[in-house]
């Protein structure tokens, strides 16, 4: 099972292996507190990607075509090459993000993505 939450939200164990999907450290979050087992900042966004969308819900749609594109080239695809391993070793997986808006963000389309590949 693959499920999203914000980094700042109560961990639980129902969570089961957490992987933050951030580039940047979540702020104010230490790592016991984020109870993050795995990092892999190279699936997020690139830089210029995210600074472009800047979390605007109606850049959404053109920030969903241009971040599938970039997990599709290296390095990104290498990475989620190593997030589809982790999936499988894993029952529960949750993508943890420290964006705000919990629909227009890049762990939505990331888990919309690797659930489509797997179908």
């Amino acid at each position: 099972m693959l499920q999203t939450k914000r980094v700042y939200e109560t961990p639980s164990s129902q969570d089961g292996y957490r992987i933050l999907i951030d580039r940047l450290w979540p702020r104010g979050k230490t790592k016991a507190a984020a109870a993050i087992d795995e990092w892999l900042k190279e699936v997020a966004p690139s830089v210029e990607l995210r600074q472009w969308f800047h979390h605007d819900p109606e850049k959404f749609p053109s920030f969903k075509q241009r971040y599938q594109m970039e997990l599709q080239t290296e390095p990104t695809c290498q990475a989620v090459a190593k997030l589809n391993d982790l999936l499988a070793k894993h029952i529960v997986v949750t993508l943890v993000y420290g964006a705000k808006d919990p629909v227009h963000n890049h762990a939505v389309v990331l888990k919309e993505w690797l659930e489509k590949e797997d179908a």
